[in-house]
């Protein structure tokens, strides 16, 4: 084999275990199954077999000695502390996220854009008693498929709306029924109208949430702050001061946000000029 073929084939191998590091994390806590590895990869049994006893070795995935999941091990959650500092939204919106929570006595939660999906990053309890746990930290939903997805779904500008929309329809079709993409977006104009975006039990039926996205300095859309609660503590006018508190808090956010930016430009710029030399 030349060095170029084998350089290839090095890159497609490294490429697939990438795609199947996302495919695990995306199952949050129920895990990975290996038929299912292998039918969302594409790739055939004994290459996502052998892909990852290599992820295995190098503790990015471990899989659970009952249930035979797969699952991300140590050393990707290690990575991922060790990234937070430098990426970590949930580090610039912690504690407006457990003011939130404080203040309304409802669950608030931080959710981040992954292409057409919406990640739930983190789940902040509040004190009364009666909670949701609709969404939970690790879940991942088509665009559009709850408060705080709704929201980042209606910050889009339209063309990209329209191509998440049009990529996840089968995915909407086989596991949301009752929200096609014209139902939702028809939701998203709502959303934009308001400022706001609102859940009234379209996923589970006592639990509703508000939602509102959080942008970046150059007005991409970063992720989005909700809160969750029952329908009877969602009902007009407490659903308004709900988003009007959400509003408030991704503002404060998204001036930290503009902040870290600011301080990571001149990095970025050492970078384009060491890549023209």
């Amino acid at each position: 084999m030349s060095n170029a073929a084998g350089s290839a084939s090095g890159t497609q191998s490294v490429d697939r275990a990438m795609m199947l590091l996302g495919l695990i994390g995306r199952q949050g806590v129920a895990g990975a199954s290996l038929a299912g590895l292998v039918g969302a990869s594409g790739l055939n049994k004994p290459t996502v077999r052998r892909l990852l006893l290599a992820l295995i070795r190098a503790g990015l995935v471990e899989q659970d000695g009952g249930s035979r999941t797969y699952h991300l091990g140590q050393e990707a959650y290690l990575l991922g502390t060790l990234a937070a500092p430098r990426h970590g939204l949930l580090e610039i919106a912690a504690d407006q996220l457990a003011a939130l929570a404080r203040d309304s006595g409802d669950t608030a939660f931080l959710s981040l854009r992954r292409g057409d999906t919406a990640v739930c990053l983190h789940r902040e309890e509040g004190g009364y008693p009666i909670r949701t746990h609709a969404l939970m930290p690790g879940a991942q939903h088509p665009l559009g498929v709850g408060a705080g997805s709704l929201a980042m779904l209606a910050a889009l500008p339209e063309p990209e709306r329209e191509a998440a929309l049009d990529r996840n329809r089968d995915w909407l079709a086989r596991d949301y029924p009752a929200l096609p993409p014209e139902r939702l977006r028809q939701l998203a104009r709502s959303a934009r109208e308001l400022g706001h975006a609102l859940n009234p039990g379209l996923v589970f039926p006592d639990s509703w949430g508000v939602g509102v996205a959080l942008r970046r300095p150059d007005g991409g859309v970063a992720g989005a702050i909700s809160i969750a609660a029952v329908a009877q503590r969602m009902q007009p006018p407490r659903s308004g001061e709900l988003a009007a508190a959400l509003v408030a808090a991704a503002a404060r956010i998204e001036v930290r946000l503009a902040q870290a930016y600011a301080a990571r430009a001149p990095e970025r710029s050492d970078h384009k000029r060491e890549g023209a030399t």
